[in-house]
Order: C-alpha cells, then structure tokens, then sequence
C-alpha cells in the first residue's frame, strides 16, 4: 500500500506525458547551443552559460515560415547524426558569393535548397563546405532564447542599423558583409491580359 501514494504523485506525469511528447514532437522543441559558429547571436560569452533557445518544428514542416536571415536547425548532409544551428543566408533562385573552401567563387541557390552559414563563418561547417543545403534537412526555426535569464527572449536577426557618424559594430560589419554577398534576383511582374 506504500506505493499508493508515489502512484498518485506520478499520474498527472502520466497523463500529461503523451501531450508534452506529442508537442515536442511535432510543434516545438528546446535544444542547448554549443558550439561558436553562431557567435555573438548565440553564445556569445563562450565561458559563460551556453544559450537554451526554442525552436519552431510547426513553422518549418507545416507553415514553411523560414526565409533569408532566419536562424534554423539543420540535419548535417555530410553526416545525418549530427544537428547544425545556422542562419539562412540566400533562398532558391539567389546567387551567393562564396567563400573559401568552397571551390566556385559565386553559387546559384538550386530550386528546393537554401545556403547556410554560421555567424563566425571562419569557425563554422556550412554551406561553404558542402554548398547548397536541401530544405527537406531544415528541422526548426528559431523562436527565442529561454536561458540564461539575462538573454531571455527572442533573437533581432538583424543588426541595428548604422548611424551617422558613429562606427560601425562588428554585427553590423558582419551582417552587411553578409548581405553583400547575395545577390537576390527581381521578382517577375504578373501581367494579365484583359
């Protein structure tokens, strides 16, 4: 009869369990960072704690709500046990310029595939390794960091713009460098016959 009362203790774990596993399933998941590929966006004091973030399965399987400059999850297509963190950098149809080791200087993003890169691309396995990544590899999106307590919140995938007359951040430089190397082609006009 003693275990009675650990049972009663255990039910509502039993019976929210099936809900948590089916959310962390298919909706959401929370994943710690290591690594300094994606430095200073995420951990970005590397003897400090390592960032806990939130990251949306739903928004990459059901909704396809990722694009340029989102941070996602990666299955690695060199070697599938493995999961990146990489920003994407250029979608299907934009033009990248490279860099070293990858062995053209300027790739086109294939239909179906995007290119990702670490924000420290000189410590990061990406894009410019193993080239254009398929989307099917995308798991999630990042949604917002959930530890520690002082980055509490979601993650401004953009620097803050310049301002005049004061230098520029190492993020600012970084992200401008970024954008500089993708060249995004013009959208077609829709013309209809009337």
């Amino acid at each position: 009869m003693s275990s009675f009362p650990l049972f009663r203790k255990a039910l509502p774990f039993l019976y929210w369990s099936p809900t948590v596993f089916f959310l962390s399933d298919h909706f959401f998941h929370v994943k710690t960072i290591s690594g300094r590929s994606m430095q200073p966006t995420l951990n970005p004091d590397s003897s400090q704690w390592r960032d806990v973030a939130l990251f949306s399965k739903f928004a990459v399987r059901e909704a396809e709500d990722y694009g340029r400059d989102d941070i996602v999850t990666v299955r690695s297509p060199q070697n599938p046990k493995y999961v990146l963190i990489k920003r994407i950098i250029a979608m299907e149809g934009d033009t990248v310029k490279t860099l070293p080791p990858y062995p053209d200087l300027e790739v086109t993003v294939p239909e179906g595939h995007v290119w990702i890169e670490g924000d420290e691309h000189f410590v990061s396995d990406d894009s410019n390794h193993y080239g254009p990544v398929s989307k099917s590899l995308i798991e999630s999106k990042l949604l917002m960091i959930i530890w520690p307590p002082n980055r509490f919140g979601t993650v401004s995938m953009k620097a803050c713009p310049p301002q005049e007359g004061h230098p520029l951040s190492d993020e600012q430089r970084r992200e401008i460098n970024r954008h500089a190397r993708v060249h995004i082609p013009p959208i077609p006009s829709s013309t209809s016959d009337e």
